[in-house]
């Protein structure tokens, strides 16, 4: 009797071999699939062992040896978030794995015992056969001891992999300027809602929609009010506050049909005022200068019936307690209810500026977030730095200078896919 394993890709496979060396009359003892294990478990897939039995020998061909396996396939990110590549970085000790994997499967030989020797009387043959069957019981015990170390083997082969794809991300992330400390917070939670089956997409889209929901729906100004409402436009010099208020004076005027005042307290830059007058004479609407907060009180009092009335405020360093002073009494000049306030910030600012910036403006008032100069960075990871610091709704973007042009509000879902790396 001639007893032989044969390994294969399927059980199919494994028997196709079987029946190829020791004929069609071949006998199946035992079917099992391997799962890798060892320090190159994470290189190769689970193949299929078959042990085979035949009375007399059919074929003289040697078995075939186990074929060779891929490691991971990561490519698939090309295809994901308008084919943006994620590569991982090049692992010198995992092709050394590789290259000594690849030796020990030239080098592995299907076991194979002897054939029995002419002339054995019948009770040595019986015997034989009886020591040969022990032999495959023993096998067979040891390989259900050895079970539930490969089921073991196999959840950390699908962790691993798991890692793998999520670290590509985490890269992705840190790349475009997400803080660390943010990225790891998705990735642990999505590490919890993860299965042994994820895939790529699966993984992606979870974080994805972690992104989406962390940023939320942009806060809007608010039209259905029956007062006028007030909206003040705050922050540092330099960031586009002035093109910004023209761009929604702008939009409110020509397409909801707003009836709209502008006004500047922002006297220390007399550029800003004169560019103000001149938006305001194309689009037919009043400009007033105001110089105090009485003089912004008299103008409410003075001035009803406006759906919306703009304030563009000094770009100061409010570092100074008497400018956060006259800002601050600015702002009570109108009743919560009837105004809106929104922190106009730069995309193209140092993180740790825009963290100092908003401090400030957190000690004076709480506010919205406009974002402008999207145009002028590749990299947007300080929009969802900033609103996961302050909590402050994220509201507009500007991408230009042009008016009345350029201007849009936020959209969660398209800052999610540059953040993973697609084209939004």
């Amino acid at each position: 009797m001639i007893i032989k394993r044969y390994i294969g890709k399927t059980e199919e496979e494994a028997i196709s071999l079987a029946k190829a060396d020791l004929g069609e009359g071949v006998s199946i003892m035992n079917t099992k699939e391997i799962s890798p294990h060892g320090i190159f478990k994470l290189f190769r897939k689970p193949s299929f062992e078959v042990t085979a039995a035949v009375d007399e020998i059919k074929k003289e061909e040697p078995g075939v040896a186990l074929k060779k396996e891929e490691t991971p396939d990561f490519s698939k990110l090309q295809q994901v978030l308008n084919e943006k590549q994620f590569a991982p970085a090049p692992d010198s000790k995992a092709a050394q794995k590789e290259a000594e994997r690849e030796r020990l499967i030239k080098n592995s030989q299907i076991i194979e015992e002897e054939p029995e020797q002419d002339g054995t009387d019948k009770e040595d043959s019986s015997s034989g056969i009886e020591q040969k069957l022990n032999t495959l019981q023993d096998l067979l015990e040891k390989q259900m001891v050895l079970s539930r170390e490969e089921e073991k083997d196999e959840k950390e082969r699908v962790v691993d992999k798991n890692q793998a794809y999520l670290d590509l991300i985490r890269k992705q992330l840190i790349q475009n300027e997400v803080e660390e400390s943010y990225v790891n917070q998705i990735i642990e939670e999505i590490e919890g809602t993860l299965g042994h089956n994820s895939t790529l997409d699966n993984i992606l889209a979870g974080v994805y929609q972690k992104i989406v929901l962390k940023i939320g729906s942009p806060h809007l100004i608010d039209l259905k009010t029956k007062n006028t409402k007030y909206i003040f436009f705050i922050g540092p010099t330099g960031v586009g506050k002035t093109t910004t208020i023209a761009k929604i004076a702008s939009m409110m005027k020509l397409a909801n049909k707003s009836n709209v005042a502008l006004v500047t307290s922002d006297t220390y830059r007399i550029a800003a005022v004169e560019q103000l007058k001149v938006y305001a004479n194309i689009l037919g609407i009043p400009l007033n200068v105001v110089y105090t907060a009485e003089e912004l009180a008299k103008l409410r009092e003075e001035q009803p019936g406006y759906d919306l009335v703009l304030v563009d405020t000094a770009g100061r360093s409010h570092n100074n307690e008497e400018q956060k002073e006259d800002l601050v009494q600015l702002l009570k000049t109108i009743p919560e209810s009837e105004r809106e306030i929104f922190l106009v910030l730069s995309a193209t600012t140092k993180y740790q500026d825009l963290v100092r910036i908003t401090g400030i403006y957190s000690e004076i008032c709480k506010y919205n977030i406009i974002f402008t100069k999207l145009d002028e960075t590749d990299t947007i990871g300080n929009i969802f730095n900033i609103h996961i610091l302050t909590g402050a709704p994220l509201s507009y973007i500007t991408e230009g200078q042009n008016v009345p042009n350029d201007i849009s509000k936020i959209d969660a879902q398209k800052i999610a896919k540059q953040l993973l790396g697609g084209n939004g």
